[in-house]
């Protein structure tokens, strides 16, 4: 894999990609062959069966995109028969800028001695909740880089002071790799740091830092980040403490469509062992301003992969369309491609920001995209309750 380069995605998505003439004689062998594995795919998810890593990298390779698009449809309105579509008020607090992984893929990160690298103060993030709330905000996604110096005490303190400071908002925080460092930097084990933020206040865990859930992937785009297993094995570790959490991926920097269809099964393995996956959110990798550059990934093979999600986390109630990186327009779509979850309002988003997309949404503005779309939109908790319909 080459460093920038997009030839997994663009050279061999066939359904993508410019496709050679064909003879005349092998044209109908394939019409009907494609047929055929459309109409056995079909045939499986009516019968609620799931499909194979086979039957899934097809979909995503040869498919064509509306036939894709119609079988997530399908799903998605046997799983949400209500035309609704949810979102939660949230705000999205980086605590710091300064990173140890140092990712290619990421524009946000800082080194320790930039003159940019910040921690925030408590002050200064009990500030943001508070505007949080003044808002009507549910929910507090509060990540940041992997600092050298922020251990285990230093969560601790905050979480306590958050969760006795606003009632109301849940803690949904950090990432797998984050866990792992803290409790690298604190001489603890990784379940005694999961355990203790939670008795702190921590509610629940977003599925942050998966990008791609294979290790050949990571180490091209990410060589200093846990790889799949132990991101794996914090979500076990949450799951297991009773706590949800969600999954995500990040997609188009350069991995191969055989990489996004075992992505998708991991997810569903790990979902068929304790069910603590309440949504699952794909986004396209943003290349301005990062060291991997490339290309950005196109609507037709966003819409691909996130139809295909539907269609193969079928133990995976929620999929979320992410407005924040595909604007408010591919959200709408996207809402007959699979996804039922329009995320959050994101008061405050600095990662994706950096890389120079800056889409920006009100709720009001949500709740307006949900209905010219031909949904009831519905305010909800982080764990999908709702709490408001419009």
């Amino acid at each position: 894999m080459e460093r920038g380069n997009r030839k997994g995605v663009r050279g061999e998505w066939k359904a993508v990609g410019a496709i050679a003439p064909l003879s005349p004689d092998f044209f109908p062998l394939t019409v009907d062959s494609g047929l055929m594995m459309l109409s056995k795919i079909a045939q499986k998810l009516e019968s609620a069966k799931s499909l194979d890593r086979t039957e899934a990298l097809w979909l995503l390779t040869e498919a064509d995109l509306l036939e894709l698009g119609r079988l997530a449809d399908n799903l998605r309105r046997q799983m949400h028969p209500a035309r609704q579509v949810s979102f939660v008020i949230d705000r999205n607090v980086n605590y710091t800028n300064v990173c140890t992984t140092q990712c290619k893929f990421c524009a946000f990160y800082r080194d320790e001695t930039d003159p940019q690298a910040y921690v925030l103060s408590y002050t200064d993030i009990f500030t943001k909740v508070r505007e949080l709330v003044e808002h009507g905000g549910t929910q507090l996604l509060m990540q940041g880089g992997l600092h050298p110096d922020l251990k285990l005490e230093w969560f601790e303190e905050l979480f306590r002071h958050l969760r006795h400071r606003f009632p109301s908002v849940q803690i949904h925080s950090l990432s797998p790799a984050e866990i792992v460092h803290i409790a690298k930097l604190s001489n603890v084990s990784m379940t005694e740091c999961l355990g203790r933020l939670q008795l702190a206040g921590l509610q629940s865990l977003p599925g942050g830092g998966a990008e791609i859930l294979v290790d050949n992937v990571r180490r091209e785009i990410s060589p200093n980040k846990i790889g799949w297993q132990e991101w794996a094995e914090v979500m076990r570790a949450a799951h297991d403490l009773g706590m949800p959490t969600t999954a995500t991926m990040m997609f188009g920097a350069g991995e191969k469509p055989e990489d996004v269809v075992e992505h998708l099964f991991r997810v569903r393995e790990l979902q068929n062992e304790k069910g603590g996956f309440t949504a699952f959110i794909p986004w396209s990798y943003q290349p301005g301003n990062t060291a991997l550059c490339g290309e950005q990934a196109s609507g037709v093979e966003y819409l691909k992969v996130l139809a295909l999600s539907r269609v193969i986390l079928d133990n995976v109630t929620n999929i979320q369309a992410s407005w924040v990186t595909q604007g408010a327009r591919m959200a709408q779509i996207a809402l007959y491609f699979g996804a039922n979850d329009l995320g959050g309002t994101m008061l405050e988003e600095n990662v994706v920001a950096a890389a120079g997309v800056d889409f920006r949404m009100t709720q009001d503005e949500i709740i307006e995209l949900a209905r010219s779309a031909g949904f009831q939109p519905v305010r909800r908790t982080t764990t999908y309750a709702a709490l408001e319909m419009y």
